[in-house]
């Protein structure tokens, strides 16, 4: 609302650069610390707050190379917290996936299964429908044998999956052995490189 009708947008550009994200990480700080108290998961603590953060007009997809030139501030954070946020990650399922091999059992071979079969299938037929049953197509360049293979990359369950499974059961046998399902689901890596050579997918630069 600070520059309606100004096409240069000095008033939120100056706002901006004197405050730059502060305002937006206290208010991250205060949300998680609320959701913490309140009960809900403290993940879900920046859901209020990412939608406020000023972001460019126009979005060119997560792949184009344009994305890289973007001054605004969502892409200004997101850009700064990659590598951050994927160390952490990465952190979060080691210590998250401590576990013994004699965990395995039935819940272990269900979230496997979910993950090698539910995912890929459930991401390929929904694609399929909003893309030819909605007549909403692809982005530029992708084909129906990409989604198979995205699909594939997308079984791979590791933070996410040992997340839901650390907060969906409670310690005991059951969830190790549903931990186990999500780290045997690397499997899915092999499968989504063999599948991507299969349909000769290769990499495009999209912009």
């Amino acid at each position: 609302k600070l520059d309606t009708g100004k096409q240069n947008r000095p008033n939120s550009t100056r706002v901006r650069r004197w405050f730059g994200a502060w305002p937006y990480v206290l208010a991250g700080g205060v949300s998680w610390f609320g959701f913490a108290q309140s009960g809900p998961h403290p993940a879900l603590g920046l859901l209020p707050i990412v939608p406020t953060i000023p972001h460019a007009d126009r979005a060119f997809g997560l792949f184009a190379e344009a994305e890289k030139y973007l001054k605004d501030l969502l892409n200004q954070m997101e850009h700064a917290l990659n590598v951050p946020v994927q160390v952490v990650l990465f952190l979060f399922g080691l210590v998250n996936a401590g576990v013994e091999f004699s965990a395995i059992g039935t819940t272990t071979w269900l979230v496997l299964s979910g993950l090698l079969i539910g995912k890929p299938l459930g991401i390929f037929l929904f694609g399929w429908l909003a893309a030819r049953g909605l007549g909403l197509g692809l982005p530029a360049g992708m084909r129906m044998a990409d989604l198979v293979v995205v699909g594939a990359v997308a079984a791979i369950g590791f933070t996410v999956a040992l997340f839901v499974a650390s907060v969906a059961f409670t310690p005991g046998p059951v969830q190790d052995a549903a931990k186990m399902g999500a780290l045997f689901s690397f499997g899915a890596a092999v499968v989504a490189i063999v599948i991507g050579k299969l349909f000769r997918v290769e990499k495009q630069m999209i912009g």
